[in-house]
């Protein structure tokens, strides 16, 4: 059972979460927080496997939260916004993944799921918006760093065990994921294995 603090400043969307969540056996809520800085301290309390983290809050807001919270919880943001100066922020922050609470429920079921996992989730707005980044900075391929995670994740590496080999976080791996995603035009880790292929980044190994 996958374990959720809720965090958002209003009630009904807490509400709403959380009644979603509560219907579904494979997952528990655990706690709400209205604040960055209740949510630092019901998560050290409540230990969540996923926090969902709103970005505008009074206060301590969502980015300052998940900067505190990076490299001991998995954070997926979840708000209205969709520019790129805050799925910049949140994922520099250390968060996992950026979703939109406009996102169906399916949808979000399976990134909390991918969450818990440790796997990088970024909505296709998102995605869109860090791709025009890239872009727009004119960085075309990978970095060394980069290429050297997504050889261990074609490897079928999970974020802890690349954390682990190349001696960095997994806040780091996860922050590196979502800039391959961008670069590459994909948005999760099989479809980033298989482009890097396509594109001549990765090279099979070929068997005695």
């Amino acid at each position: 059972m996958i374990k959720v603090l809720v965090v958002d400043d209003h009630p009904v969307v807490r509400d709403g979460l959380t009644s979603m969540f509560a219907q579904d056996p494979a997952f528990e809520v655990v706690g709400e927080a209205a604040n960055g800085e209740e949510a630092v301290r019901r998560t050290r309390a409540l230990k969540p496997d996923v926090v969902l983290m709103d970005l505008r809050m009074p206060g301590t807001d969502g980015l300052a939260a998940t900067r505190e919270l990076a490299d001991t919880a998995h954070v997926l943001v979840l708000t209205t916004y969709d520019n790129d100066a805050d799925v910049v922020a949140a994922i520099e922050a250390g968060a996992t993944g950026y979703l939109l609470k406009d996102a169906p429920r399916d949808e979000l079921v399976r990134a909390v799921k991918a969450t818990a996992r440790g796997e990088a989730v970024l909505a296709p707005a998102a995605a869109a918006l860090l791709m025009k980044r890239v872009r727009t900075e004119a960085v075309p391929v990978l970095s060394p760093r980069e290429l050297e995670v997504l050889k261990c994740v074609a490897a079928g590496a999970t974020n802890r065990d690349v954390a682990k080999s190349l001696f960095i976080t997994e806040a780091t791996v996860k922050s590196h994921l979502l800039n391959i995603y961008a670069k590459l035009e994909v948005s999760d880790r099989a479809a980033a294995v298989t482009e890097a292929f396509h594109r001549g980044l990765l090279v099979p190994k070929i068997s005695p």
